[in-house]
């Protein structure tokens, strides 16, 4: 039987396949946080900032802005800055380091969007594609998350083709939504979307935390939720719209009603700083979601066991 990821040793964590990954979420019963940070900043002397977001609790990374065709992380190799090792052994020593799953965001950019403001165009090593897919597989991730940086012109429709070329060639965990309207005129939620994501074999769906986009309700990401598992499918909220850095009291807020909502993971984001979330909300969250015994717990474990 697979270990609840909360309260999983690294040894056990790191060799989780996919589907052991997925039970091993589904089993922690809402209770698991990801934190989502920027590569290209360190903090302090030669740390990356998902050492910092593991040590306040984190139990999955997600990297954002890293080009995969040209992987550098700050802090990954000290004294080094954010050098590219085309070796292919970036993402097995952050694992190493951080003792978590680590995944990726790519962008399935649509050049025919409906746009509400400027485009921003970002490397192809960022968007969504077989090549990038490939290569996330090549460097090792544990999970790839198809969503849209503000302005980068992602749809739905984007994310769903890219869900079925992600289950041919990608084989860690699929992520699927958007956290916010990346500069589309379009619905962020619909149950069509998340319908055609399910169909397209996505493992996980990503919604906005109740909270963080307007007009969306409890009662939408009840529906989502509903869908989702009925699918046999997780469900992960996301903080993506900066206000990560809105404070603990906000943090708590929309941490427990999320969590009333039914979700399986929690997301929170990088644009407070511009590269990850305050620590102090990371761990607000994680005591909010599992107590403070099991949010302890989380910081204190060692990765060499």
């Amino acid at each position: 039987m697979t270990t609840r990821l909360i309260s999983a040793n690294t040894s056990e964590v790191l060799q989780m396949k996919a589907a052991e990954l997925k039970q091993s979420i589904k089993a922690s019963e809402g209770r698991v946080v990801l934190s989502e940070n920027v590569t290209g900043h360190e903090v302090g002397d030669g740390l990356t900032t998902s050492e910092v977001a593991a040590a306040f609790g984190a139990d999955l990374i997600l990297l954002n802005g890293l080009d995969v065709l040209h992987p550098a992380i700050f802090g990954l190799y000290p004294n080094e800055g954010a050098v590219a090792h085309d070796d292919g052994q970036s993402i097995k020593r952050l694992q190493h380091l951080v003792g978590r799953p680590i995944g990726v965001n790519l962008e399935p950019v649509d050049v025919n969007a409906d746009m509400s403001e400027t485009r921003l165009t970002i490397p192809e090593g960022r968007m969504s594609s077989r090549k990038t897919l490939m290569e996330a597989e090549k460097l090792g991730f544990n999970f790839v998350c198809l969503t849209g940086n503000p302005g980068t012109g992602v749809t739905n429709a984007q994310i769903a083709a890219n869900v079925k070329v992600a289950k041919e060639v990608f084989s860690g965990l699929v992520i699927a939504g958007k956290m916010h309207g990346a500069g589309v005129n379009e619905p962020v939620v619909s149950l069509d979307a998340v319908q055609a994501f399910l169909d397209a074999g996505a493992d996980v769906i990503l919604v906005p935390a109740v909270g963080t986009v307007p007009g969306l309700t409890d009662g939408e990401i009840q529906a989502v939720v509903k869908l989702a598992h009925a699918h046999d499918t997780l469900v992960m909220s996301t903080i993506g719209t900066s206000q990560e850095g809105s404070g603990a009291h906000y943090i708590e807020n929309v941490a427990v009603r999320n969590k009333i909502n039914g979700v399986d993971i929690q997301h929170i984001g990088d644009a407070a700083w511009g590269i990850q979330s305050p620590f102090e909300n990371i761990y607000a969250l994680s005591k909010a979601i599992r107590g403070e015994r099991h949010a302890i717990q989380r910081m204190a474990r060692s990765i060499n066991r």
